[in-house]
């Protein structure tokens, strides 16, 4: 049984490999997903991440559809209370921003579409500038007091936002975040490392990274010559064309051979081997690219594998 990790300083405890929730209602559909789902929980993982817009930027999509299939899997499962739900406010086409009133109203929103009275954790996915901190700090907070949402999180936000958060929090004693969810992975670090690491080490909080295999490119499907079927691939190319992303491809592929272990799972275990790093988000959009994932939870990488992984991605 994999030991779950604590939330930073929340009551939360969570799986080592949170499941992206991304691909639900966009490139896997109602029963691919929940087939990934199951076999997720299966497995012992129980931290879900979604988001109110989800997958918005399809074609005929509204926003919401990740939610949505998620709420009907917890209806058919009945396993509500397992499994932590996470979602994000902000970005919704029609909930765009930060406004208490639009916090407020999007939360009721994903409450709906998930079929549950509670978000587990309910993350600020983009920073509103336009917004001072207090009016949506309150916001969180009076949902939390409602009952409606149980910790609070952050993402895509300045060092200096994030501070000046956590400290009006502090002043007031309202509720604080917890986690943050930073861009963050072995080819792009600088979105992370430095300032933002710091304000979330200096505070407990815990960091949940996303695009954990830069758009699928730390799998190691991608190489010279190959051709791939994703909606991902134009990006993961890019990084194929660096000197550092093959240098990353080569020192990944080495640590792989070391441990018989996939290259994304070594590519995670970079990631959870990192100072304030909780669980890395990665999506599978069928039941066959789950394990390579789930694998993460019982690879422990040797210091100097992590040095030399490091090394490669500087």
């Amino acid at each position: 049984m994999t030991t779950l990790r604590p939330l930073g300083p929340s009551d939360l405890e969570v799986f080592p490999l949170a499941l992206g929730g991304n691909v639900f209602g966009w490139t896997a559909d109602r029963e691919q997903s929940f087939a990934v789902l199951d076999a997720y929980t299966a497995a012992g993982g129980n931290f879900i991440d979604t988001a109110d817009t989800y997958s918005s930027w399809v074609p005929g999509n509204q926003g919401g559809e990740s939610e949505t299939v998620l709420g009907q899997w917890l209806a058919a499962r009945g396993n509500r209370s397992e499994v932590v739900i996470a979602t994000k406010v902000g970005a919704h086409p029609e909930y765009k921003g930060l406004s208490a009133r639009t916090v407020k109203a999007a939360a009721e929103e994903s409450l709906r579409r998930l079929g549950t009275d509670y978000i587990d954790l309910y993350y600020t996915h983009y920073d509103d500038p336009s917004v001072p901190v207090e009016e949506f700090i309150t916001a969180l907070d009076e949902l939390v007091r409602s009952g409606k949402v149980r910790a609070i999180a952050a993402s895509n936000i300045t060092a200096e936002r994030l501070q000046e958060s956590l400290d009006f929090s502090d002043r007031e004693g309202l509720v604080r975040y917890v986690a943050l969810q930073p861009h963050y992975n072995l080819v792009s670090r600088d979105t992370y490392e430095g300032p933002l690491q710091e304000v979330a080490s200096r505070s407990g909080l815990a960091a949940v990274p996303y695009y954990a295999l830069a758009s699928g490119f730390l799998t190691g499907k991608y190489r010279p010559g190959a051709e791939v079927d994703s909606a991902r691939a134009q990006k993961a190319g890019e990084y194929l064309a660096t000197e550092r992303g093959r240098r990353v491809l080569a020192a990944l592929d080495e640590v792989a051979r070391a441990h018989d272990a996939q290259v994304a799972t070594v590519a995670l275990a970079w990631l959870a081997a990192q100072p304030t790093v909780a669980a890395p988000i990665a999506s599978a959009r069928t039941v066959e690219q789950l394990p390579a994932l789930l694998a993460v939870a019982d690879l422990e990488l040797t210091a100097a594998e992590v040095a030399a992984l490091t090394a490669a991605s500087a």
